[in-house]
């Protein structure tokens, strides 16, 4: 068995298996064609209410603050995040599958490269 597909069992066997089904594979596959903001937009307007929409940009910020350093207080007065939220975003950040730590890092990475991510 080579390096990738060991890589592969092992990335396949941390997805939650209640999650892993074809019908999610094929939302993440859509998601991966999005090639703008704008298209981005566009797509989670029509699949994703907007309250469900803010959720999830609301927990990301948070995990955004706290792999910053900042305190629950601080991540409460600037989101509004209830401390339930920020405290299942930092079990997610320290215990998760690593997918906040795999996308914030990335992110970070390619604005250090003179990518399109600028932070706030």
């Amino acid at each position: 068995m080579n390096i990738l597909r060991i890589v592969e069992v092992i990335w396949f066997m941390a997805v939650n298996p209640k999650l892993k089904d074809h019908e999610t594979d094929m939302l993440f596959e859509a998601v991966l064609q999005l090639e703008t903001v704008e298209e981005c937009y566009m797509f989670f307007e029509d699949v994703c209410t907007i309250t469900e929409l803010k959720a999830l940009a609301q927990r990301f910020q948070v995990a955004r603050m706290l792999k910053k350093g900042k305190t629950y207080s601080e991540i409460v007065e600037e989101t509004g995040a209830s401390s339930a939220t920020i405290s299942r975003v930092n079990r997610c950040i320290h215990y998760g599958a690593d997918g906040y730590n795999l996308i914030i890092d990335r992110m970070e990475e390619s604005r250090k490269e003179g990518g399109k991510y600028r932070p706030e």
